[in-house]
């Protein structure tokens, strides 16, 4: 049965976050709040999981849902070959409005989708998420709408859209909070040199470069005049990015990443990119 739980208060939060940790062990689905909007998440390492999420949103396996983790060592766990300059970016901006794209640990036993061998990671600035999230582990998340539709900023709005296929609905107020633009996470793919925006985001690409001043801003390619750069005309980056994430979370990876948020939903590589809320 559907439940949802007030998380402003004390005693339903303590009930529903319980509640929710049974329900992803279960391998059903919840909704939860996270630093952009609202996301239904899903165990990551359960296909079947997954596929429910997926079916929940009316999405395709090409749109592939971010992974949402509870701390930044859990980095080096779900991802490999982590370049230096993606450790950095992390450590600036996580917990917050940022998603990741790089090459997953090719042991892991999951299946997000056609994911292209990649993973779209974020770390949610979001008591509520990460609590959750310290007790689940990481969770595929995106955000919490049927395709198409706007991205839920509360728990009832996204009842009203996803009902019966979620098992919990845990309400935490406003997201973001009122008074913040319902940015989605800026996602950059982080999976081949150089690094670029595929969305853009909550994280401005300014102060992206003051910490990789190579990067590529949003439909740049490397032909264009980008700080730290030597242009070479008509060459493009190589990847695409992944799909909708809309934070939560949000694009959601909101490829294997455009909520893994809500965030945001995500594309693989290749997909044109949603800028929508994850």
């Amino acid at each position: 049965m559907t439940t949802t739980y007030n998380c402003t208060s004390d005693d339903q939060r303590t009930e529903g976050l319980q509640h929710a940790q049974r329900a992803i062990s279960e391998k059903k689905c919840i909704v939860l709040p996270t630093d952009t909007v609202y996301g239904i998440g899903a165990d990551a390492f359960s296909p079947l999981a997954v596929t429910l999420l997926l079916a929940s949103k009316g999405r395709s396996r090409q749109m592939p849902p971010p992974v949402l983790i509870p701390r930044i060592n859990a980095l080096d766990g779900l991802a490999t070959d982590v370049p230096a300059d993606a450790r950095a970016l992390a450590q600036a901006f996580w917990p917050g409005g940022l998603t990741l794209i790089l090459h997953a640990q090719p042991f892991l036993d999951w299946d997000l989708g056609d994911t292209k061998g990649t993973v779209a990671l974020r770390m949610p600035d979001d008591e509520i998420a990460l609590d959750l999230l310290s007790l689940t582990g990481p969770l595929a998340v995106s955000s919490a709408n049927r395709t198409g539709q706007e991205a839920a900023q509360t728990a009832s709005e996204a009842r009203l859209q996803l009902a019966e296929s979620v098992e919990v609905y845990l309400e935490g107020g406003f997201r973001p909070v009122k008074g913040t633009a319902a940015l989605p996470s800026t996602i950059v793919d982080a999976s081949s040199t150089p690094f670029r925006v595929v969305r853009q985001g909550a994280i401005e690409l300014e102060r992206l470069r003051e910490i990789v001043p190579s990067i590529l801003g949003f439909g740049e390619t490397l032909g264009a005049e980008v700080p730290g750069q030597q242009a070479e005309p008509e060459e493009t980056a190589s990847g695409d990015a992944q799909g909708d994430v809309s934070e939560p979370d949000a694009v959601e990876q909101e490829p294997a990443a455009v909520e893994q948020g809500p965030a945001a939903d995500i594309a693989e590589p290749g997909a044109t990119v949603q800028a929508k809320p994850e």
